[in-house]
C-alpha cells in the first residue's frame, strides 16, 4: 500500500471494500503531507482503518477499534472523547441509516483526526452559528454531530452522491517534560524534615514493563528481595489510582521521557506504601530503552520533587508596588490540569508560611454541604484522603468552614475540626476558599503546641487562600470535566456489556468486573429473590484473587445490609468492624493470649490480609428495578481509604443500569424455565419398548428455549398387540400453540384407547380444535396404529392429515411414500378421512418428520422432500437410531445458520429374524 502523497493532493481512500472488519495500521514517512481543504495542513505519521457491517454489534466493535488504535499510539488523554464521538457516528450509520460504516483514524503531530463514512448522504447538519441543542439525553440518535460540535476541536461533513463523511479532530494536550530548575537557599529550620536515613529505591524497568533491577533500599522499603521481583511487571506492585478519565496510567507513565508523581507500592506485607516517584527514560549502549524509577516515601517527596519554574519578573517594569507574593512564588505556574499537584504544593507552602506541623485542604461539593479531604501534609493522608465531613455546625461537623477561625486548644472543643481528631494537633487556623462568594474549599494549618496562632496568622492565610482559590477552582472544574467524559465512555461500554447477556450469573459477574478495580478495590453483590426473602451473598470480587475467599468468608458471618430503596450510596460500617475484630483475634493468637471475648465465628477466620482489604470505607447502593429492591451492590476500599464523591455518583448511575439488567435476566430465566417445563410436559416422558420393532425419536427445539414449540410426537400402547404413534406440527409457537399441542396429544391417547379407528380419532380431534374458537390453530398430523406380526413384519394403518408424507425405505434401497395426503385439522368442520395400510417387511424403515426438516434452508436452497429421500436412500441396513441420527446430521450440515423451526424425527424399523 502506498501512503506517500504529493502536497496539495487529496489522499487515496484506504478503507476496505466490504468485509467485517478489516483493519490495518501503517506508518507514514515524514515527507507525506495530508492536505485538508477544510482545515490546516498537518503531517500524518500513522493511519488505521476498518469497515463495519450494518449490524448492532458493529458499534461496540468500532469503539474497541478506536480505543485500541489510540492507546497503541499513546494518546490516552483523548481516548474517551474519541470513543464517545465514534460510537454516536457509527450508530447513526449502521443502526439509523442502515448502511455499513468506514472508520479511518489519522495520527498527526498536533492531534488525531477520525473520519466516519456511510452510504446514506441525505442528512441534515446543524447550521453554523446556531446554538447547540443536545436534546433529550434519552434520545437514541441524532446527537453525533452535536457531540462533535461540543467535544471536537474541529469537525465537518462532506457529501458525495453515494457517501456522507463526518470527520472530527481532537487536539493533544501539551505535556511539558524535562523541566530543569533550582530552588533558593533556605535557612536550616525551613528545610524539609526526613525521618532518620532517607532511602531512595532505584528500580529499572525494561521495555516490556518488567523489573530488571532492584536495589537494597527498595528491599528495605517494600520488603521484597531482588530475586523475588526481578522479571515481574511493575504493574503487579503499583497501586495506581483507577479513576476514569483522569491521570495517566502506569504503562503510559513508563513510556514518557520524564515523569514525576505519586502512587503506591504494594509491599510484601500486603499494605500499600505511598511513594513519590521520578521516572527517567534511558537507553543502553545497545539501543535498548528502559525506565529508571527513583522512589521515596511520599512524605519525603522533597528529596525528588522538581521545584516548579518561577516566572522571571519584568526587568523593564517599575519595582514600586510590584512586590511578589511569596505564596504565589512558591506555587509557581502549575499545569492547569494538575489539581493534585497544585493542592499538595498549596498545603506544603501554607504549613511552611505559618511554621506549622501540618496543613490540610478540603474541597466543597457542588451543593456546599460537605467538604472532601483532597490534600494534607504532616497528617496520615492515606487515612484521610477523600474523607467527607458536613459543613454545618455540630459535633463531628466542620462548623468553621465559611469564615476564618482560630482554635487555641482543640482539647477544649473536641470535634471542632474532625480531620485532626487523634492526630495530636492542639492549635489550628482555618480559612475558606471562595470564588465569587461561593464556598469552594477550606485551608487549614495546625500545630502540636496550643496557642500558636492568632488573627494575624488567620489574615495572612486568608490572603494566600484568596490568591489561590480561583486557580484551584479552575483546576477542579477541569478535573470534573475529564471525569465526566471518562464516566460517559465508561457507562456507554457498561450498558453495552450488560445489554449483551440475559444470563443471571454472567450479569452478576459483569457487574463486579466493571466496578473492580475501576471504581472500588473489592465489591460484593447481594440478591433478593422476593419481598419475603433475606439478602443473599451472590458474588464477591477483589482485585487480588487470593483475597476473594477470605472476604466471602468474612461477609458470610455478618448480617447483610438492610435493603433500603433510598437512592444513593450509604456507608456500611459492619465489614470494617468485623475486619478489625478479626485482626485483633489473629494478633492475640500470635501472642499466645487465646481468643478474646466476643468472637465472631469458629473455624478458619479471615487473615490479617483480608482484614486489611476490607478495613477501609464500605458503601452500599440499592439495586432497584421496577419499584422493587432486588439486591445491593457493595463497594469497598482497603484500610484507611475513602471513596471520591464523583466515583460514588458514577457507581450510583451504574447500579441503576445493572439493576435493570439483573432483573431482565431474572425474568428471562423464569420465562425460559417455565417454557422448558411446559415443553417437556407436551412430550412423552419415555417411549415404550415394542417387541420386533426398533423405534427412535430425535427432537430439536429452535430458538433460545424461551418459546414453547409447536412440534410434538407420541408413541403409546393401545392394547397388548397394538401401538399408536403420532407426529404433528401446530401452527406458530407460544401459549396458544401449546394449548392445541396438549389438546391433540392427550385426545389422541384417550380416543385411540376407546377403540376408535384412525379416521374417527382425527375427526373428533378436529371438532375439539374448532371448539377452541379464536384460540384454535390448524394442525398437521400423521397418526397411525402399529401391529407387529408373528412372521416378523409389522402392519401399519396411517392417516396423513396435511403432514409431510411418511417415507418407506426398503431393503433394496428404494424409497417411496407410505401414505397419501389428506386435509389438515382445525380448518374445515366436515372431514372425510380414510386410513391406509402399509406393511413393513423385515429390514424396512418408516421415516416420519415435521416440516422443520424438509424446509431447512441455506439462502435460496431448500432441502425439500427430494433432498430427504436422497439422504434416506443411503441408510439401508442401519438401525432406527442410526437412521434418525444420519437424517439429523444431514439436516444440520445443510445450512450454517441455526435452525429457525422445530424439528422432530420418528424412525421405525423392523429388524427381521436375523441380525444385520
Amino acid at each position: 500500500m502506498t501512503t506517500g502523497l504529493i502536497p496539495g493532493e487529496q489522499p487515496s481512500d484506504p478503507r476496505p471494500k466490504g468485509g467485517l472488519p478489516r483493519q490495518w495500521q501503517e506508518p507514514v514517512g515524514h515527507g507525506a503531507q495530508y492536505v485538508d481543504n477544510r482545515s490546516r495542513s498537518s503531517v500524518i505519521t500513522a493511519r488505521a482503518a476498518a469497515s463495519f457491517e450494518p449490524v448492532g454489534r458493529s458499534v461496540a466493535s468500532a469503539r474497541s477499534f478506536v480505543r485500541d488504535t489510540l492507546q497503541g499510539w499513546g494518546f490516552a488523554d483523548i481516548v474517551d472523547d474519541a470513543v464517545v464521538l465514534t460510537s454516536e457516528l457509527v450508530t447513526n450509520a449502521v443502526v439509523h441509516a442502515g448502511t455499513s460504516a468506514d472508520v479511518l483514524c489519522l495520527r498527526a503531530e498536533d492531534g488525531v483526526r477520525i473520519e466516519v463514512a456511510d452510504r446514506y448522504p441525505e442528512r441534515e447538519i446543524p447550521l453554523q452559528g446556531t446554538a447547540v441543542n443536545m436534546g433529550s439525553p434519552d434520545r437514541e440518535g441524532g446527537r453525533g454531530l452535536q457531540l462533535c460540535a461540543a467535544l471536537a476541536g474541529r469537525w465537518g461533513v462532506e457529501y458525495t452522491p453515494t457517501h456522507k463523511q463526518v470527520w472530527f479532530q481532537l487536539d493533544l494536550p501539551e505535556r511539558p517534560v524535562g523541566t530543569r530548575a533550582a530552588g533558593p537557599s533556605l535557612p536550616a529550620d525551613l528545610l524539609p524534615l526526613a525521618d532518620g536515613r532517607v532511602r531512595v529505591a532505584v528500580v529499572q524497568i525494561d521495555r516490556t514493563g518488567s523489573i530488571s533491577a532492584w536495589n537494597e533500599d527498595a528491599e528495605e522499603l517494600f520488603g521484597y528481595p531482588a530475586e523475588q521481583v526481578t522479571g515481574k511487571p511493575l504493574t503487579d506492585l503499583a497501586a495506581w489510582p483507577h479513576t476514569p478519565g483522569t491521570g495517566t496510567g502506569i504503562a503510559e507513565a513508563l513510556q514518557l521521557s520524564r515523569w514525576e508523581g505519586s502512587y503506591g507500592i504494594r509491599g510484601a506485607n500486603g499494605r500499600v506504601t505511598p511513594v513519590y516517584a521520578s521516572h527517567l527514560r534511558v537507553r543502553d549502549t545497545g539501543g535498548e530503552p528502559s525506565t529508571v524509577c527513583l522512589l521515596v516515601r511520599d512524605h519525603e517527596r522533597a528529596v525528588l520533587q522538581t521545584p516548579s519554574r518561577i516566572p522571571s519578573s519584568d526587568a523593564g517594569g517599575s519595582g514600586e508596588g510590584q512586590s511578589t507574593d511569596p505564596f504565589e512564588v512558591f506555587i509557581g505556574s502549575p499545569a492547569p490540569d494538575d489539581l493534585d499537584g497544585l493542592l499538595q504544593r498549596t498545603v506544603e507552602r501554607a504549613r511552611d508560611m505559618l511554621d506549622g506541623d501540618s496543613a490540610f485542604l478540603l474541597l466543597a461539593t457542588d451543593d456546599e454541604t460537605e467538604l472532601e479531604v483532597r490534600a494534607s501534609t504532616g497528617l496520615p493522608s492515606a487515612r484521610q484522603r477523600f474523607a467527607r465531613v458536613p459543613v454545618e455546625a455540630g459535633p463531628g461537623r466542620y462548623g468553621s468552614a465559611r469564615m476564618p477561625a482560630v482554635h487555641d486548644d482543640l482539647t477544649a472543643v473536641p470535634g471542632a475540626v474532625p480531620l485532626l481528631s487523634g492526630t495530636g494537633m492542639r492549635s489550628v487556623v482555618t480559612v475558606p476558599l471562595k470564588v465569587e462568594g461561593r464556598l469552594t474549599g477550606s485551608l487549614g494549618v495546625a500545630a502540636e503546641a496550643p496557642g500558636r496562632y492568632s488573627n494575624e496568622e488567620a489574615l495572612r492565610l486568608q490572603f494566600a487562600a484568596d490568591r489561590i482559590a480561583l486557580a484551584v477552582e479552575s483546576a477542579r472544574l477541569g478535573e470534573l470535566e475529564r471525569l465526566r467524559r471518562g464516566s460517559l465512555s465508561f457507562l456507554v461500554e457498561a450498558s453495552d456489556l450488560l445489554a449483551g447477556t440475559l444470563d443471571r450469573d454472567q450479569t452478576l459477574a459483569l457487574m463486579a468486573q466493571m466496578t473492580v478495580p475501576t471504581l472500588a478495590t473489592w465489591c460484593a453483590v447481594y440478591t433478593i429473590a422476593d419481598q419475603a426473602s433475606e439478602p443473599y451473598l451472590s458474588y464477591v470480587l477483589h482485585e487480588d484473587e487470593e483475597l476473594i475467599d477470605g472476604i466471602k468468608s468474612l461477609l458470610s458471618k455478618i448480617a447483610p445490609p438492610d435493603p433500603v430503596p433510598t437512592p444513593g450510596a450509604r456507608v456500611w460500617a459492619a465489614p470494617a468492624a468485623a475486619a478489625h475484630q478479626a485482626a485483633l483475634r489473629t494478633s492475640m493468637r500470635s501472642l499466645g493470649l487465646g481468643e478474646p471475648v466476643g468472637r465472631i465465628s469458629t473455624g478458619i477466620g479471615p487473615t490479617l490480609a483480608t482484614a486489611s482489604a476490607v478495613g477501609g470505607e464500605t458503601v452500599v447502593l440499592p439495586l432497584v428495578a421496577r419499584n422493587r429492591v432486588i439486591g445491593m451492590l457493595t463497594l469497598g476500599k482497603p484500610t484507611d481509604e475513602h471513596f471520591r464523591q464523583e466515583i460514588l455518583e458514577l457507581a450510583e448511575d451504574l447500579s441503576r443500569r445493572a439493576a435493570l439488567a439483573l432483573d431482565n435476566a431474572r425474568l428471562y430465566s423464569e420465562r425460559t424455565a417455565i417454557s422448558q417445563s411446559l415443553q417437556r410436559s407436551l412430550l412423552p416422558p419415555e417411549l415404550p419398548e415394542i417387541d420386533g420393532v426398533e423405534v427412535e425419536v430425535i427432537y430439536r427445539a429452535a430458538g433460545e428455549g424461551n418459546e414453547v414449540g409447536g412440534d410434538f410426537y407420541d408413541l403409546f400402547p393401545i392394547s397388548d398387540v397394538a401401538y399408536g404413534f403420532a407426529i404433528g406440527d401446530v401452527c406458530g409457537t407460544g401459549p396458544n400453540a401449546a394449548a392445541v399441542t396438549g389438546l391433540a396429544r392427550h385426545a389422541l391417547r384417550l380416543l385411540a384407547r376407546e377403540g376408535l379407528s384412525g379416521p374417527a380419532v382425527l375427526e373428533r380431534l378436529n371438532s375439539a380444535i374448532l371448539d377452541e374458537g379464536a384460540r384454535s390453530r390448524f394442525l398437521t398430523l400423521l397418526y397411525g396404529e402399529l401391529h407387529p406380526q408373528e412372521d416378523g413384519s409389522a402392519e401399519l394403518k396411517v392417516v396423513c392429515a396435511g403432514h409431510p408424507l411418511p417415507l418407506r425405505l426398503r431393503q433394496d434401497g428404494t424409497v417411496e411414500p407410505a401414505a397419501e395426503p389428506q386435509p389438515l385439522l382445525g380448518v374445515m368442520e366436515d372431514l372425510e378421512l380414510y386410513e391406509q395400510t402399509v406393511t413393513l417387511d423385515p429390514g424396512d424403515v418408516l421415516l416420519c418428520v415435521t416440516d422443520g426438516v424438509t424446509e431447512r434452508r441455506e439462502g435460496s436452497r431448500m432441502l425439500g422432500d427430494d433432498g430427504l429421500i436422497d439422504v434416506l436412500t443411503t441408510c439401508t441396513g442401519l438401525t432406527a437410531g442410526a437412521v434418525a441420527a444420519r437424517i439429523m446430521r444431514a439436516v444440520e450440515r445443510f445450512a450454517s445458520d441455526a435452525p429457525s423451526d422445530d424439528m422432530a424425527i420418528l424412525a421405525m424399523r423392523v429388524p427381521g429374524l436375523h441380525k444385520d
